[in-house]
C-alpha cells in the first residue's frame, strides 16, 4: 500500500530529493565525509552554500541589491528578530492579522514595539482577507508585516498591499517557492525551510540592502542581519545538514520546470480539491472564496464524530497528517512541492469513498 504525507510540516519530500540526500549521509563528494561533518569553515560547505544560495536566486530572480541569510531556527524566531532588526529610529510596526501565526506574530513584535493592527480577520472567523484599500497604514510605521498564506486558517493573499514607503515584510513560509514571486514587492521576506526547502531548523531571509543597520542594541550577534549578510550566514555554526538539503530542494525545483511549474500543478491539485468539496454535498469549507489557500486546504465535516472517523479511515489508507490546526479544528490537506499527482489522487478517492459511506448519517 502507498502512503502519503499532506502535514503541513514538516511536509512530504520529493523522493529524488531523499535519494540524493543519502548520498550525503556517507561519502559526500569523494572526500570521505558525511555532510553532517564537514567544519564549516571549509571549502566544502562554502560550496554548499554558495550552490544553495545561486539555485534560490536563480529560483526567485532575486535582484542583486537584496541579500539571501540562512538563520537557524523557525519562522517564529523571526517574530521577534524582525522588530530586533528593523525598529532603530522607529517606534511603531503596522500588522495585518489574517490568521492564527499573523495573530502570534503581532503579540510576539508587542515585547519590542507599538503595533498598529491594520487589519483584523478575526471580525470573519478567519475566513476572508480584507482589502488593502481599507486598511489602517501608518505611513511612519517601521514597516508592514503581513503573512502570505495562514496555515491553520486556509487562507492566502491574491493581491499583495501598496504600503508606499514603508517597506512590506511577509512570513511566506507555507507558500515559499510554489509560485513566481516579485521580490521587488517587499523590503523582506522569510520563511521556514520545511514545507518546501527541506528540513526544519532553517530560515531563510531574503532582505534589501536598504535594510541593514537597523537593528536594536539588545539584537544578540548571531541574529543580527547585517553580520550575518557581511559573514554570509556564518556568524555561528550554521545547520550544515539544513542548507545542504535546502539546496537539493532548490535544484530539483529547478530541474522540474522552476516556480512556473509548481505553480501549475498547485493550482490543478488545489482546484481538483475544493471542487470535490463544494460538489459534495457533504464536506464544507467556510474560507471564502477570494481568500482560499491553494497551499493547505482547510474543511470540514457535519460532526466531530465523522471528522475523527476520516481521520482513522485515512491512516487505513495510507493517507497520513490530515488532522487539522489545534487553533482550527477540522482537516486539513496540504498540497505542497513535494506531495504528488498520486497523492492528491488517492485522497479524492477517498474523500469520495467516505462520503458515500457516511452520507446517511448526517
Amino acid at each position: 500500500m502507498a502512503h502519503y504525507n499532506f502535514a503541513a510540516g514538516p511536509s512530504a519530500l520529493p523522493d529524488a530529493v531523499l535519494t540524493a540526500a543519502r548520498q550525503g549521509l556517507g561519502d559526500w563528494d569523494g572526500n570521505g565525509q558525511s555532510v553532517m561533518e564537514i567544519p564549516f569553515t571549509g571549502e566544502a560547505f562554502a560550496r554548499i552554500h554558495d550552490e544553495a544560495v545561486a539555485a534560490l536566486r536563480q529560483l526567485l530572480a532575486i535582484p542583486s541589491d537584496y541579500r539571501v541569510l540562512f538563520l537557524q531556527g523557525g519562522a517564529y524566531g523571526q517574530f521577534s528578530l524582525l522588530p530586533m532588526n528593523l525598529l532603530r529610529g522607529f517606534e511603531s510596526a503596522d500588522y495585518a492579522v489574517t490568521g492564527h501565526w499573523s495573530q502570534r506574530a503581532a503579540n510576539e513584535a508587542r515585547r519590542y514595539c507599538q503595533v498598529n493592527i491594520v487589519a483584523d480577520g478575526a471580525t470573519s472567523g478567519f475566513t476572508d482577507i480584507l482589502e488593502w484599500t481599507e486598511w489602517s497604514l501608518d505611513p511612519a510605521a517601521a514597516y508592514c508585516h503581513i503573512t502570505s498564506n495562514e496555515t491553520a486558517n486556509g487562507v492566502q493573499y491574491r493581491q499583495w498591499p501598496e504600503t508606499g514607503a514603508v517597506p512590506l515584510v511577509a512570513d511566506i513560509t507555507s507558500d515559499f517557492l510554489m509560485a513566481p514571486l516579485n521580490i521587488r514587492r517587499f523590503g523582506l521576506v522569510y520563511a521556514s525551510a520545511q514545507k518546501n526547502a527541506g528540513i526544519a531548523g532553517l530560515t531563510l531571509v531574503i532582505i534589501h540592502q536598504s535594510l541593514l543597520g537597523r537593528a536594536l542594541p539588545i539584537t544578540p550577534t548571531v541574529f543580527n542581519y547585517e553580520l550575518l549578510a557581511a559573514a554570509n550566514s556564518r556568524v555561528n555554526t550554521p545547520p550544515v545538514w539544513a542548507v545542504y538539503l535546502a539546496g537539493l530542494m532548490f535544484k530539483w525545483i529547478l530541474a522540474e520546470g522552476g516556480l512556473e511549474e509548481m505553480a501549475v500543478r498547485n493550482r490543478r491539485h488545489a482546484r481538483w480539491l475544493y471542487q470535490a468539496i463544494d460538489q459534495s454535498g457533504f464536506y464544507h469549507c467556510r474560507v471564502a472564496g477570494r481568500a482560499r489557500s491553494s497551499i493547505n486546504v482547510c474543511f470540514e465535516l457535519p460532526s466531530a464524530q465523522l471528522q475523527q472517523q476520516f481521520l482513522v479511515e485515512a491512516e487505513a489508507r495510507g493517507l497520513h497528517n490530515l488532522k487539522g490546526h489545534a487553533a482550527a479544528t477540522g482537516l486539513r490537506a496540504s498540497l505542497y512541492n513535494g506531495v504528488s499527482e498520486a497523492a492528491v489522487s488517492a485522497l479524492l478517492a477517498f474523500m469520495h469513498d467516505f462520503a458515500r459511506c457516511h452520507a446517511s448519517a448526517v
